[in-house]
C-alpha cells in the first residue's frame, strides 16, 4: 500500500469518527496510535505516543496556558468585566453608535484577558446585548457586533489558539502573540469604522443615549473610568516587562494571573464560589487543550514518518504546477470550508501535520502564516450556514432575534475580515514588524 493511500485512509477515518460525534482529541489520537501500531508494530507504535507525551511535558512555554486561562476566568467570574461595560456605557453613550463601538472596545479588552472567543461571546451576549436592544439599537447590527468582536479572542494576545499553533508549528509563542497585536487592533479599528459610518448614514441603527442617562457627577464618571481601566492595567503589568525583555513569557503569564487574583481580592469579589468556579473552568479548559495537543503531536509524528508532506508538496508544485501563492490561497479556502462545521482547534490538528510543513517548504514565514490561519478561523466562525459563532449566538440571544437575523448580521463583518486577511497577506510586515522589533532586542 502506498504512503499516499495510507495518509488518505488516516484522514478519512478521522473525519468519519468526528462525524459520529467523537471527541476531537479521541478521534485524532486513536487514528494516530492505531496507524502507528499497524505500520511499525508494538515497539514503534507505542514509542510514537510516548515521545509525543514527553515532548508535551517538556515544553516549558505551555505553562502559560493555565496561567492566562486562570486570569481570564478570575476577571470574568468576579464581574470585573462588568465594570468595563459600565465605563464604555457612560463615556461613549453620547456618540452615534457609541455603545456598539464601546462593545468592540470591551471585546478587545476581554480578548486580552482571556484568549478564548467563547468567553467574549458569553460576556457580550449577557452584558452588552440586552443593554443595546433596550436602548433601541438595531438587532442585526448589535448581533453582528458581538459575534465579530468575540472572534478577536483568538487573535489578540494572549490567544490560546496561537499557543496550540506554536506547539504544532514549533514556533515561539511570544512571537506569535506579538504578531497578532497589530492585525488584531487593525481589525477592531476596521469594525469601529464600519459601525461609525453605518450609524452616521442611518442614525436609527445606533441612537445616542438620552441626556438623563449620561448626566452624572464628574467624580462618578472618573470612578467608573478607574474601575473599567483596571483590566487594562493588569494587561499592561503583565505585558510591559515581557516586551522590554525583563521577564520571560511564562513569568509574565504568572504576573498576569497573580495581578488578576489580587485585583479581585482588593475589590472584595474573590469569594469562595468565584475561586472554585475559576479553578474548575481553568482545569477543564487546560486539560482539553493538553489532550488535543498530545493527539496532534502523535498524528503529526505518523505523518512525518510516512513522508506524506513531501508527497503532497510534489503533487501541488510538480504534478499540478501550482504557484506557492495559489497553494496558500487554496489552503485558506479549505479552512473556511472546514470552519462551517469544526472549531479552530479541530481544524488545526486535522490539517496542521500537512499544511504547516508545506507552508515552510514553500518558503513562507510560519509566524506570519499563524496569523493568516487565525484570521481565516475568525472568518470561518462566522460563515453561514454552520459557523461556530452563529450557533453560540443562537443559544445566547433572546427569542426576538431569529437565526435569519443572525445570518444576515454577520455578512458585513465577514467582508471586513476578508479585507483584513488580504491586507495581512499583501503586507506581511503588519504581522511581522512587532515580533521582529521586540526580539531584535
Amino acid at each position: 500500500m502506498s504512503y499516499e493511500l495510507i495518509a488518505t485512509l488516516m484522514f478519512s477515518s478521522m473525519m468519519l469518527m468526528l462525524l459520529t460525534g467523537q471527541r476531537v482529541f479521541g478521534a485524532i489520537g486513536f487514528v494516530a496510535v492505531v496507524a502507528a501500531l499497524l505500520l511499525w508494530g508494538d515497539r514503534g507504535g507505542f514509542d510514537i505516543g510516548f515521545s509525543a507525551a514527553m515532548k508535551l511535558m517538556k515544553w516549558y512555554p505551555l505553562l502559560t496556558l493555565p496561567m492566562f486561562i486562570f486570569m481570564g476566568y478570575v476577571l470574568s467570574e468576579s464581574k470585573i468585566a462588568d465594570d468595563l461595560y459600565k465605563m464604555f456605557h457612560v463615556w461613549m453613550g453620547g456618540l452615534q453608535g457609541g455603545l456598539a463601538i464601546g462593545t468592540i472596545g470591551l471585546m478587545v479588552l476581554i480578548s486580552a484577558m482571556n484568549g478564548l472567543s467563547v468567553a467574549g461571546m458569553a460576556i457580550g451576549a449577557t452584558i452588552a446585548l440586552p443593554e443595546l436592544l433596550k436602548r433601541g439599537y438595531d438587532k442585526r447590527m448589535v448581533t453582528g457586533v458581538i459575534q465579530a468582536g468575540s472572534s478577536l479572542g483568538i487573535l489578540v494576545p494572549p490567544s490560546v489558539v496561537l499557543v496550540l499553533y506554536s506547539m504544532i508549528a514549533r514556533q515561539p509563542v511570544g512571537q506569535l502573540w506579538l504578531a497578532g497585536v497589530i492585525p488584531g487592533l487593525m481589525m477592531a479599528t476596521m469594525f469601529i469604522i464600519y459601525i461609525a459610518v453605518r450609524c452616521w448614514k442611518n442614525p436609527s441603527l445606533g441612537p445616542t443615549l438620552s441626556p438623563e442617562e449620561r448626566d452624572m457627577p464628574r467624580a462618578e464618571k472618573l470612578r467608573l473610568l478607574r474601575a473599567g481601566l483596571l483590566p487594562l492595567g493588569i494587561f499592561a503589568v503583565m505585558m510591559v516587562p515581557f516586551v522590554n525583555g525583563w521577564t520571560s513569557l511564562v513569568e509574565s503569564s504568572a504576573i498576569g494571573a497573580i495581578a488578576a487574583f489580587l485585583a479581585a481580592v482588593f475589590k472584595g469579589r474573590m469569594t469562595r464560589q468565584v475561586f472554585e468556579n475559576t479553578l474548575r473552568n481553568t482545569l477543564g479548559i487546560t486539560c482539553m487543550f493538553m489532550w488535543i495537543i498530545l493527539a496532534a503531536l502523535a498524528f503529526g509524528a505518523v505523518f512525518d514518518g510516512l513522508g506524506a508532506v513531501k508527497a503532497i508538496e510534489t503533487l501541488f508544485t510538480e504534478r499540478l504546477g501550482l504557484s506557492p501563492w495559489v497553494i496558500l490561497i487554496l489552503m485558506q479556502l479549505t479552512f473556511i470550508l472546514m470552519g462551517t462545521f469544526l472549531d479552530d482547534t479541530a481544524m488545526l490538528v486535522i490539517v496542521a501535520p500537512l499544511y504547516v510543513p508545506l507552508v515552510g517548504a514553500l518558503g513562507f514565514d510560519l509566524v506570519w502564516y499563524g496569523i493568516l490561519y487565525t484570521i481565516t478561523c475568525q472568518i470561518a466562525y462566522m460563515t453561514p450556514p454552520f459557523g461556530y459563532n452563529l450557533f453560540l449566538m443562537r443559544a445566547m440571544a433572546p427569542p426576538e432575534i431569529s437565526i435569519q437575523d443572525i445570518y444576515r448580521s454577520v455578512l458585513p463583518f465577514v467582508l471586513v475580515m476578508i479585507g483584513a486577511l488580504v491586507l495581512v497577506m499583501v503586507f506581511p510586515q503588519l504581522a511581522l514588524w512587532l515580533p521582529n522589533t521586540v526580539y531584535a532586542k
